[in-house]
């Protein structure tokens, strides 16, 4: 059976009259990457920071790497790997200075591991640049690097690609799946939806609470069960507001150039690809065609949301 790594039972944190996090329960085995996925303020950074024994939980708990949070944080903090929202680097100093020094606050002194973590992100060639003046996609390297170099078996990162751009991200990613090959179980929020659909599974988080966890394929057959369309249409506001009055359309909106139909499961009938193109020609929308689409985690998070 595969080892549990984290464990969250009823794990709920309040400050004052405000519920940050409430009864969450999951989950997370070795080796996997799992998402957690949310808008800001949904309660994400909140759970990380009780998972680190950051914060102490209000009411239930959790064990990471078999440690309680609430009475062995120090033991938690010793064996995992933490990548904040915020770079908690020094500017004034090289990237090879930054990791000599977190490596020394976990008792790395061995200048060859030091060396290795800076290969293994990507920052060989770059020891001796100075952090304030590297792009937010070296410093994200950088961060990671300090979260890797005491070699955890656990990473926590907390939407690590916040603010970098696409290409970064998708180098980032390949990074944690180098990671996760190696045996390193990862944790990580995300505000981006099509991040989400990189992870083995994912939670998503709305209010500070888990309304569901899963795989993506899985959420996305469990909870959008009606048709999903694909509606090319002038004019769009006219088609959107026509649409939105069908009994079986369960959500219509804007998608770029297009507008993206959710169907309810039991009423197809009246939202089939022929009696939508009928009832738009009728009130005078030229449709230029309509094509079956696919469900995403967005239309699993907005139906959820609800």
């Amino acid at each position: 059976m595969t080892e549990t790594v984290i464990k969250v039972e009823n794990l709920t944190r309040r400050f004052g009259e405000f519920t940050a996090v409430d009864h969450i329960n999951f989950e997370v085995h070795a080796g996997e990457v799992v998402g957690y996925l949310g808008p800001n303020g949904s309660g994400k950074t909140t759970t990380i920071r009780m998972l680190l024994g950051l914060l102490k939980p209000s009411d239930g708990g959790a064990t990471v790497l078999g440690y309680d949070v609430a009475t062995q944080s120090e033991e938690v903090r010793a064996r995992v790997g933490y990548m904040s929202q915020k770079f908690a680097i020094y500017d004034d100093l090289t990237t090879l200075e930054n990791l000599t020094f977190y490596g020394g606050v976990y008792g790395i002194t061995d200048k060859a591991r030091i060396q290795h973590t800076l290969e293994l992100v990507g920052l060989k060639g770059h020891e001796s640049t100075l952090t304030k003046d590297m792009s937010t996609g070296w410093r994200q390297r950088l961060s990671l690097g300090i979260a890797l170099v005491h070699e955890p078996k656990l990473l926590f990162l907390d939407e690590p690609t916040s603010g970098v751009d696409p290409t970064a991200r998708r180098a980032f990613w390949d990074l944690i799946y180098e990671l996760a090959e190696n045996g390193v179980t990862i944790l990580v929020t995300t505000h981006y939806m099509d991040e989400a659909e990189y992870c083995e599974r994912v939670g998503v988080m709305r209010d500070g609470k888990l309304l569901a966890m899963d795989t993506p394929t899985a959420l996305k057959k469990s909870i959008i069960t009606g048709d999903v369309w694909e509606v090319y249409a002038d004019p769009l506001e006219q088609g959107l507001a026509i649409l939105s009055a069908i009994d079986g359309v369960e959500r219509v909106g804007l998608a770029g150039d297009h507008l993206r139909v959710i169907s309810r499961a039991s009423t197809t009938l009246s939202t089939d690809k022929e009696s939508m193109q009928n009832l738009l020609g009728g009130k005078g929308i030229r449709v230029e065609k309509i094509e079956r689409g696919e469900p995403t985690l967005e239309d699993v998070f907005l139906s959820l949301a609800r």
